[in-house]
């Protein structure tokens, strides 16, 4: 490790300045469209998607409506499973088939893009290429990853969902029975919670491992266990501390769709352009995971050799924070 102390926010110095040495020193379109190629690669498919359903209010006649669309749509199924198995069947293959290429697509373009904010190049082929054992090594630790997850994640919600969903068909709610599906869901979250930590981990930490050591996923995983099990402290404050960064970036990308009347909000939304719109952000953000594991030492720093760090930021007092 290196000889000054641990900081969560010494690389916010650092990749606010990795951000303007990439995107504004000087400021290329051409540049921008391709390193935004690498970043819609590497955040393909982690976009967050929402949807909102509200239970009918009013009493027992809506509980007997519920019954009766409960027992027709039954019916329905029980009359047309001819067709409906078949049908949901390549639904659910043709999604299936969909999340993989996106994982596979994801898990590549995670080192093109690091690739790119590390060593400053806008590159699409190189990095392709170089990476492509790495790469398909975190393709196959994201995909069993994912399956394992959706094993574990998805019988605790099924659960709750069937135990609340019978004692409103039977309008026999009860205490118990509400205290069992509040457990179910709460199981559920503690599951989603820690997978989600091992995907974070692995995207700031693991990745850069690889990068830097041309290693498989689970050698980059055992070399980070190590290093997570000696400063558990350390990173539990970058975890709490990535929540205030999340805050705060979230509040100016808000601030400046409001600004632009909602303009913003709808190129963002556009597929590749939102990334090319919002990638000082994303740079800023692989930059200061990447700025914060270099601390500890040169065999967890990505940057090519020989290249100064990028800044002109005041060195650090040794105060820790």
């Amino acid at each position: 490790m290196n000889g000054s102390p641990i900081s969560v926010t010494r690389p916010v110095d650092l990749a606010l300045a990795r951000v303007r040495q990439i995107l504004f020193r000087p400021f290329d379109p051409g540049k921008w469209f391709v390193i935004g190629f690498c970043a819609w690669l590497a955040y393909l498919g982690q976009g967050g998607g929402g949807f909102n359903f509200r239970l009918p209010g009013g009493g027992h006649q809506n509980i007997g409506n519920l019954r009766d669309a409960f027992e027709q749509a039954r019916q329905f199924v029980l009359n047309n499973l001819y067709w409906i198995a078949p049908l949901a069947g390549a639904a659910f293959l043709f999604v299936l088939a969909v999340w993989v290429l996106f994982t596979w697509l994801h898990s590549r373009g995670e080192f093109m893009f690091l690739h790119c904010v590390a060593l400053n190049r806008a590159e699409v082929e190189v990095p392709w290429k170089k990476f492509a054992r790495e790469g398909n090594s975190l393709f196959w630790f994201r995909l069993a990853l994912g399956l394992v997850s959706m094993v574990v994640v998805s019988p605790p919600l099924i659960l709750c969902g069937l135990k609340f969903f019978r004692m409103a068909i039977d309008d026999t709610w009860t205490v118990f029975g509400v205290l069992i599906a509040i457990g179910w869901f709460l199981a559920m979250l503690l599951a989603a919670f820690l997978f989600a930590l091992v995907r974070k981990l692995t995207a700031d930490f693991v990745v850069p491992v690889m990068f830097r050591r041309r290693m498989r996923c689970w050698e980059g995983w055992a070399d980070i266990w190590g290093l997570l099990t000696a400063h558990l402290g350390q990173f539990i404050v970058y975890l709490l501390f990535q929540i205030v960064l999340s805050i705060v970036i979230g509040f100016i990308v808000v601030a400046a769709v409001l600004v632009t009347c909602c303009i913003a909000g709808c190129l963002l939304a556009l597929p590749y352009l939102g990334t090319v719109l919002l990638l000082p952000v994303l740079v800023f953000k692989r930059g200061y995971s990447i700025h914060y594991l270099a601390q500890y030492g040169p065999d967890y720093d990505v940057f090519a050799p020989g290249e100064p760090p990028v800044a002109t930021v005041p060195a650090p007092s040794p105060r820790p924070v």
